[in-house]
């Protein structure tokens, strides 16, 4: 049975969205404190979603909606720490690749026990799927990875995985609200993280455009993934949507000139395939 096209649609432009996301993220970080970018990119995500609610004029969600929401706000901002630790500490090689591969895995499971095993194109689609993300975000081969890094890894992996899922059940209530109640999570923790280590973490004048851009794509990524988990099985939103690191390595292509490995080459080629298979 082919997917729902909107769900496909969705997925692809949730992954387009985190993509640029992260890309922004990554750019303004070079600039300012980590905690500060991720401040303000959540801010204006929240303030984003908010709007929205407010002009679709969407009721307010049930409480276990937002329970759920908040969970899922609280994974992904665990998630979001543990990465740019990892990533840090320089094990890019192992926090990159295994945080993206389970945090597409992890919503995979959780589909194949609430909706049943998906036909065998659709599982290999997940496989090719799994296989180029792995082969896109792991480009730094020569990163030895101890403990620490494979630790940080599962715990990013853990947390994107986490929000996935959390925020699938969240959105059962709406769109945007629980989108809001995830956001205002995020913002609060990365404030509160900010505060409690006392030092400086205002973004600098030239970073803050890029850091509330990275926040404005952050959001679309979000508000893309619960579209097409609604329009569809949540496997599938979540493979497709987990697809982001192929936007971050082609924007980094255009518009930075780094160059793409013959691994990335070969990810991105298994990503195309992959979609193919589990729209069809």
């Amino acid at each position: 049975m082919p997917a729902d096209p909107a769900a496909v649609l969705y997925g692809l432009a949730s992954a387009a969205s985190w993509g640029a996301g992260d890309f922004s993220g990554g750019v303004a970080s070079k600039r300012s404190p980590l905690l500060g970018v991720l401040a303000a990119g959540q801010a204006v995500g929240a303030s984003i979603v908010v709007l929205l609610a407010l002009a679709a004029r969407e009721p307010a969600p049930p409480p276990a909606s937002v329970a759920w929401s908040v969970a899922a706000g609280a994974a992904g901002a665990v998630g979001l720490a543990a990465l740019y630790r990892g990533l840090a500490i320089g094990r890019m090689g192992i926090v990159a690749p295994v945080s993206a591969v389970l945090c597409a895995a992890l919503p995979v499971a959780a589909g194949a026990l609430e909706e049943g095993i998906p036909p065998s194109p659709k599982l290999a689609g997940f496989a090719l799927a799994l296989a180029g993300i792995w082969l896109v975000a792991g480009a730094d081969r020569s990163a030895r990875g101890g403990a620490a890094g494979l630790g940080l890894a599962l715990v990013a992996g853990l947390g994107f995985g986490g929000f996935l899922v959390l925020m699938d059940r969240g959105a059962a209530g709406g769109t945007f609200w629980p989108l809001a109640a995830a956001r205002a999570t995020s913002l609060g923790l990365a404030l509160g993280a900010a505060l409690a280590l006392g030092r400086p973490f205002a973004p600098s004048r030239a970073a803050l455009p890029v850091a509330l851009l990275s926040g404005a794509f952050d959001a679309g990524g979000n508000a893309f993934f619960v579209l097409a988990s609604q329009a569809g099985r949540l496997d599938v939103a979540a493979v497709l949507s987990s697809m982001y690191p192929a936007s971050t390595v082609a924007l980094a292509a255009l518009l930075l000139r780094e160059p793409v490995s013959r691994r990335q080459g070969a990810g991105i080629v298994a990503v195309l395939a992959a979609i193919a298979l589990i729209a069809g």
